[in-house]
């Protein structure tokens, strides 16, 4: 007979709450900036690492490219970052932030700041809950069980 763990005893359902609050918390700046959290994670993703295809993008955030595409669109209209193929290989899109897409990732801080207050933790405790989360993700990962992840489906 298996015993059921309560919902709120799961640790992924621990991890789906926190991340659907962090995102409530972040709305109402990322609305004033005019992007979208997916948005704001590509938009990261090139700040970090410089001009990239919407192939790395999409592995970075562990996403499928046909769902990086229209996000890199959008961005593109709004004059956030700039899309051009590969002059070497034609199937690739280069993207790279623009100079407005740079100023409003710069401007972007206060999602950190924000959550470090709402949270009630220090940097550093910050920085160990998130080296936490990174050590189990990299964990399930690297071991899967011989099983490929499905990134549309729910699961515990």
């Amino acid at each position: 007979m298996t015993s059921h763990v309560p919902l709120d005893g799961q640790l992924c359902f621990s991890l789906y709450a926190t991340s659907m609050a962090i995102n409530r918390a972040y709305k109402p700046m990322l609305d004033a900036m005019g992007i979208t959290y997916p948005q704001y994670l590509v938009l990261s993703v090139l700040a970090e690492n410089g001009e990239q295809t919407i192939s790395t993008i999409a592995e970075r955030l562990d996403l499928e490219p046909s769902t990086i595409t229209p996000l890199v669109k959008r961005l593109e209209h709004a004059g956030l970052l700039s899309r051009r193929r590969n002059p070497r290989d034609e199937r690739e899109v280069q993207v790279a932030l623009t100079a407005s897409g740079k100023r409003l990732h710069d401007e972007s801080g206060c999602l950190t700041e924000t959550l470090l207050r709402r949270s009630g933790l220090t940097v550093p405790e910050m920085i160990s809950l998130n080296e936490r989360i990174q050590s189990l993700r990299h964990a399930l990962v690297a071991d899967d069980g011989g099983q490929s992840s499905d990134p549309g489906s729910v699961d515990s």
